[in-house]
């Protein structure tokens, strides 16, 4: 009994479950378009005509193009400072000096020693001219003439050493004034007046960094490099438009310059710098922004938004709308972003394609279709 009661009992189980699948199934099927029923509704866009820059996105940091950190090259104290943090430059600005009275007082005994080694040999020479005009007569021994043109060559020889240690002290007074070598922003400040510095002060004194032009170096995949090639051998310029982080909004517009020489086999990525022209500063130094590339020009093209376009088995294919009926069409496409599409074949200027309601739809399925945008019904 208790064997015939469970077979019993795992029958009616059985059997419950087959009615509650075919209870579920029932209203599935129904709801399912077929040709004659009810019409889906979906949202249609036609086909356009138009030229579409072609563009890369990336994310790049913001690097100046010339970034100086000045240190001493003399020791001493800093007499006096120049400038004030934060503020714009000029190439060549002073911003410091140090203190200066040793060099110039080494620089006044050199051009001293060298004004009385110009004087001994003007009395040389003037001896040597006076031995030669007598060597005729005998009077002045050969020896002594020799002797007299080697005291000449020596006196301009302690000149030529006199005029050297002259320009040495020069360029040490030179030392004594800090003054930018670029036009741009200095930092923070590292000394005051009154402070000792020294040879080699890996610190330094002041940080100076170029704003304008400025540069943003990014990576881009290795898959990219065909395309950059190409454009890169039709001498075209290739602009890139720098948006903040969140890409919403536009900074500055500049040009691309270089592509870097190898690509990172680490990340497989290659890097790429761009030149903007930063007069307003919106471009700062060490700053993440969003970036596209303009790489080309898909001129006259067929363009459809990139939602239209779905993967099936065969590759990529859209919806397209005729007499109310939606049925899938295989496109090629020559240019994908995230918002355009550009369409080689399958669809031409005019077609209504299906932008949204892809999921409900089937081949040959009636539509209900709208425009995007608008209230107005199309094909029904």
């Amino acid at each position: 009994m208790t064997k015939g009661y469970r077979a019993a009992a795992i029958g009616a189980v059985v059997l419950l479950a087959a009615g509650y699948w075919w209870h579920a199934r029932a209203p599935a099927n129904t709801a399912a378009p077929a040709a004659g029923g009810s019409a889906v509704p979906v949202t249609v866009i036609a086909a356009e005509r138009r030229d579409v820059p072609q563009r890369m996105s990336a994310i790049g940091t913001v690097q100046s193009l010339h970034t100086v950190v000045l240190r001493p090259q003399i020791s001493g104290a800093i007499t006096v400072v120049l400038f004030k943090e934060g503020e714009l430059v000029e190439r060549g600005a002073l911003l410091a000096r140090i203190d200066d009275r040793s060099i110039k007082a080494a620089l006044a005994q050199a051009q001293a020693e060298k004004a009385s080694s110009e004087a001994d040999l003007r009395i040389a020479e003037l001896d040597l001219a006076r031995y030669t005009g007598l060597r005729d007569r005998s009077i002045v021994p050969r020896q002594t003439i020799e002797q007299q043109a080697a005291l000449v060559e020596k006196l301009k020889a302690t000149i030529l050493a006199s005029e050297a240690r002259i320009e040495a002290q020069r360029v040490q007074l030179s030392f004594t004034e800090i003054r930018s070598p670029v036009r741009g922003r200095v930092g923070i400040r590292r000394i005051d007046p009154g402070n000792l510095v020294q040879v080699g002060d890996e610190q330094g004194l002041v940080t100076v960094t170029q704003i304008d032009p400025i540069s943003i170096v990014f990576t881009l995949p290795q898959e990219t490099l065909p395309r950059l090639r190409e454009a890169t051998k039709e001498s075209r310029q290739m602009h890139v438009t720098a948006f903040d982080r969140d890409g919403s909004s536009p900074l500055a517009r500049g040009r691309l310059t270089t592509l870097d020489n190898q690509i990172d086999v680490a990340t497989g990525t290659l890097r790429l710098r761009a030149e903007f022209d930063n007069a307003s500063s919106d471009l700062w130094p060490g700053q993440f922004v969003t970036l596209q590339l303009e790489t080309g020009m898909s001129a006259n093209a067929t363009v459809l938004p990139a939602h239209c376009i779905q993967q099936g088995l065969n590759g990529a294919f859209v919806y397209r709308v005729q007499d109310a009926i939606a049925q899938p069409v295989d496109v090629v496409t020559s240019y994908l972003d995230d918002e355009i599409a550009v369409i080689a074949t399958g669809v031409a200027p005019g077609d209504m394609v299906v932008i949204d309601g892809q999921s409900r739809l089937k081949p040959g399925a009636k539509v209900k279709a709208s425009m995007l945008g608008e209230a107005d019904v199309v094909g029904t």
